[in-house]
């Protein structure tokens, strides 16, 4: 005799004892003085996703419906920062740096020391600003004196215009060179060869370049630092070319943050990419959410659109999904006081504590309302 075989021996000797003790009365005092109805037997067959109960009326059965909504779109996503809101901080001075007070990550606040530059262009800077200092002192003595000749029938009104045309140049000059000083972060009335860079806006420092006693080569080099402001940020999802027929400019979305499931994000679609990835087929979709305080840069998400069309889905008792092995399952009624436990695949909760059945089940079907109540009856057996 084969292993199967003994198996369906010893299942129907199990169920004739379970018989015979019913009709000999077993334990049947019990039950007429309690009134409670007898446990449910449960046979299990070959098929492991098919139980038999004795009472299957303990298993009341419901049918599934119609839900009817309209089309949802959900794609992968990642954090950004919104890059008009990302501002580089530039010293156009070059040199050593002796001091830096900020660090990647950093908060800051618009006007903030970030770090200190010893240069040897304020020096420069700095010298053509004595120089045109000098000179437009000279040059305004000559049109002085010009001036007073003039007025006296000592020289040319040519003469004059000369002088005058000097001591304009000089002005320009000193003012060149004085906004030069300002330019490289020093003041022209008291010079010094540290030049002090300060953070052009509030934000968070997402980017940093620099270290101690690096050098700083100006704009020819890379930017000391990146600041970003982060009251709003970007999420760029990545949407199927198929899709993107449901996603339009100004539509909002519905962002749900990896590392905060329960957390529900309303964002606006400000730009649908117009160029294709050609591996992968996608297309970028950019949602602008504002940031609570918890979105970091880096973070994955996903987003939910929201479609124009309406959709009809099944829906049954959320009490009637059981949740198993990674998968989603139902039980339907069979033949002969039997259930078969099938596949689903579950949607969104809908009201009145019912859920949608994306695929595997059709309106009408009966499921039972209870699916854990059986798979704990099953268990225990």
């Amino acid at each position: 005799m084969t292993p199967k075989e003994c198996r369906k021996v010893v299942v129907t000797i199990v169920a004739t004892v379970v018989f015979s003790c019913g009709l000999a009365g077993c334990g049947g005092k019990e039950s007429s003085a309690t009134g409670a109805p007898p446990p449910a037997q449960v046979i299990h067959e070959e098929n492991s996703g098919v139980v038999h109960v004795d009472h299957p009326e303990q298993f009341p059965v419901v049918a599934a419906t119609q839900y009817s909504a309209t089309s949802l779109l959900t794609v992968t996503a990642s954090v950004s920062p919104d890059i008009s809101r990302t501002i580089p901080v530039v010293s156009l001075a070059t040199g050593r740096v002796v001091d830096i007070r900020a660090r990647l990550g950093d908060v800051v606040k618009k006007g903030q020391i970030l770090l200190r530059v010893r240069s040897d262009d304020v020096a420069s800077g700095f010298s053509d600003y004595r120089k045109a200092v000098a000179d437009e002192a000279l040059a305004n003595t000559q049109l002085t004196r010009a001036a007073e000749l003039y007025a006296h029938g000592a020289i040319s009104l040519n003469d004059l215009q000369v002088a005058q045309d000097t001591e304009d140049k000089a002005k320009v000059d000193l003012q060149t060179s004085a906004e030069h000083l300002r330019l490289l972060g020093n003041d022209p009335e008291h010079p010094s060869g540290i030049v002090d860079i300060p953070a052009p806006i509030s934000g968070v420092i997402t980017d940093q370049q620099v270290v101690n006693a690096g050098g700083v080569q100006g704009l020819s080099s890379p930017n000391p630092f990146t600041i970003s402001d982060l009251s709003y940020v970007w999420v760029l999802c990545d949407v199927y070319e198929n899709d993107l027929p449901n996603v339009r400019l100004g539509d909002t979305a519905d962002v749900r943050l990896t590392a905060y499931p329960g957390q529900v994000l309303m964002g606006t679609i400000s730009n649908i990419g117009s160029i294709l990835d050609p591996t992968i087929h996608t297309a970028k979709v950019r949602v602008e959410v504002r940031n609570p305080g918890f979105i970091r840069p880096g973070m994955f998400a996903t987003a939910t659109f929201h479609g124009l069309k309406k959709e009809t889905h099944t829906a049954v008792p959320a009490a009637a999904i059981l949740h198993l092995h990674d998968q989603d399952w139902v039980y339907v009624p069979a033949d002969n006081g039997t259930f078969r436990r099938i596949v689903v695949k579950a949607g969104n909760t809908v009201p009145s504590q019912m859920q949608e059945i994306l695929s595997g089940l059709q309106p009408g079907q009966q499921v039972v309302a209870n699916a854990l109540a059986l798979e704990n009856t099953v268990d225990n057996q």
